[in-house]
């Protein structure tokens, strides 16, 4: 436990400073040529309905997303015992590969930048690169609050829910988690094309995030807590830990999705914020409903707080996993 625990931290420190180095094969990048090889080789099949198809996918994708880093583990095992260096130095680096919490934060700063310097065009770029709606209509508040709630979405799937699947499940449990998210961002859509061959993608990825999540919204709360009091002054005010557990709890289940508007709630009321409402998908207007109470009008510098939020967040969840692996090791000897 502690051996994993400490490669976790390494991992953490290590997205801290390199983020996703283009120049090294992601796995997540490969995991997304799994999904499109296999969908298409599994639609030409005649046999089978969408939906057999669809837990097809899952299986395969699954088999090959895990089977290969723990064939790897196997054999660093093999060489040295699993307590060796190398073992280690794996483990450190496949969790260095599965968190994503430098790159959103460093994708959403620029939207951040972009507005700040009244680059309202770039800004517009930068946004449609990290969120799914049409980005063409959208006025400054719009895109900020584009990159807020997207950055406050995927602090559980991008940062909390990897982590955590890493701590407890190891990198086989980390893999998988990062498997069944990638197979339902890519095939879980409710449209004619993936209701049912994505169907099996969309539910299972939607198990495996009910508990993180609800402790995301919990971490989010806890972090505004904290920098309510110890950010610089002028600051602090823009924090408020008890309205984000108040909007957490009113506005969580605000959402089609089962865990999508945990962290979205959190955030807007930690930030006084409105997030959701209408958008546009593919030049269909998709009626949402609002989350959060406006307190103020949102700004450029809000994604950055939200950034701070989900940082902070990160580093609560893994100082819990600490203590609590800490304490199963006081146990157990």
């Amino acid at each position: 436990m502690i051996m994993r625990l400490s490669a976790l931290t390494a991992g953490v420190i290590l997205d801290w400073i390199f983020g996703d180095p283009r120049a090294l094969p992601h796995p997540v990048r490969g995991m997304g040529h799994l999904v499109e090889a296999g969908e298409r080789w599994l639609r030409k099949r005649a046999w089978g309905t969408d939906r057999t198809k669809g837990i097809c996918l899952v299986i395969f994708v699954l088999c090959v997303s895990v089977g290969l880093p723990l064939l790897i583990l196997l054999g660093a095992w093999a060489v040295e015992g699993k307590r060796g260096i190398l073992s280690w130095c794996i483990q450190a680096f496949f969790c260095f590969q599965l968190l994503a919490a430098r790159g959103l934060y460093t994708e959403s700063q620029r939207v951040g930048k972009a507005l700040a310097a009244g680059k309202v065009e770039e800004a517009r770029k930068w946004v449609s690169m990290i969120v799914g709606r049409d980005t063409s209509r959208l006025d400054e508040g719009g895109i900020a609050r584009a990159a807020v709630e997207t950055v406050a979405e995927n602090a559980s799937d991008g940062v909390i829910a990897p982590l955590l699947y890493l701590a407890v499940f190891g990198i086989p449990g980390g893999f998988f988690y990062k498997a069944v998210n990638t197979m339902d961002s890519m095939v879980g859509y409710k449209n004619q094309q993936y209701l049912e061959f994505g169907r099996a993608a969309a539910k299972l990825d939607d198990f495996c995030n009910l508990l993180p999540a609800r402790l995301t919204g919990a971490f989010l709360t806890g972090t505004a807590w904290f920098l309510k009091r110890f950010s610089k002054k002028d600051e602090r005010k823009m924090y408020n830990e008890r309205e984000a557990w108040r909007i957490f709890l009113r506005d969580r289940r605000k959402h089609s999705s089962p865990n999508s508007a945990h962290g979205e709630a959190a955030c807007a009321g930690a930030l006084g914020l409105k997030l959701g409402g209408d958008s546009w998908y593919f030049g269909k207007l998709v009626h949402k409903p609002w989350i959060g109470d406006e307190r103020r009008a949102i700004e450029a510098e809000d994604i950055r707080r939200a950034g701070k939020l989900m940082i902070g967040s990160e580093i609560l969840a893994l100082a819990l996993c600490w203590i609590a692996g800490g304490g199963i090791w006081l146990l157990l000897r």
